[in-house]
């Protein structure tokens, strides 16, 4: 009856579904990048975590001396407009433009879960190394060793795990070897951002 009915929904009691902590970091962004870079064997600067191209990434980026000293005797610092830049690598200004003052050894992802780890990660691949770093806690999961390492082994993007400390460990390396990708306006813009970088951070 709807009576009966109304008595009975207003007497039921919300039951709380339990509550599933938050999967925190084990400690910064730049301390976990630079110890996977370590670990990983990667020769460079750790630059701060930035966004590009839509994703967070640590890029580790060299400083090429012969180049950067040419660059200041031309005057020619870095150049970050992504539009300038995208010129640069057209074929009638071959020669007329700066030549790169640093080389991009690989990109960070340090990530909470690995999905998150992974869409930032893969992008880079077809300029440099990639790795996503993520929580020991993540990598135990079964979820972890059935849907990420097999993604991760395809695409060739390296897994750190890390604990507090921070300490890290090489999970699963990345590709041992890469086909370099012509060199196109993308590319040359994130050497000009990983250039103006590693200036601020050498300085």
């Amino acid at each position: 009856m709807p009576g009966r009915a109304a008595a009975a929904v207003d007497n039921l009691t919300a039951v709380p579904s339990p509550l599933v902590p938050p999967v925190e970091l084990p400690a910064s962004v730049d301390e976990l990048a630079a110890a996977a870079a370590r670990q990983l064997g990667w020769q460079g600067v750790v630059l701060p975590e930035m966004k590009l191209l839509g994703r967070r990434v640590c890029l580790v980026a060299q400083l090429m001396p012969d180049a950067h000293a040419e660059r200041i005797c031309l005057g020619q610092g870095p150049e970050v407009d992504r539009a300038t830049v995208s010129t640069w690598a057209w074929p009638e200004f071959s020669g007329r433009v700066p030549e790169p003052a640093v080389r991009i050894v690989g990109a960070l992802a340090v990530a909470r879960h690995w999905r998150t780890g992974l869409v930032n990660a893969v992008p880079f691949l077809r300029w440099c190394d990639s790795a996503m770093v993520l929580p020991m806690s993540v990598v135990l999961t079964n979820d972890y060793v059935v849907n990420c390492l097999p993604r991760a082994r395809a695409y060739g993007v390296g897994v750190v795990s890390a604990e507090p400390g921070p300490s890290v460990d090489l999970d699963l390396p990345g590709r041992s070897e890469r086909a370099a990708a012509p060199v196109d306006g993308t590319q040359r813009w994130l050497t000009e951002l990983a250039y103006e970088q590693i200036l601020c951070t050498v300085a």
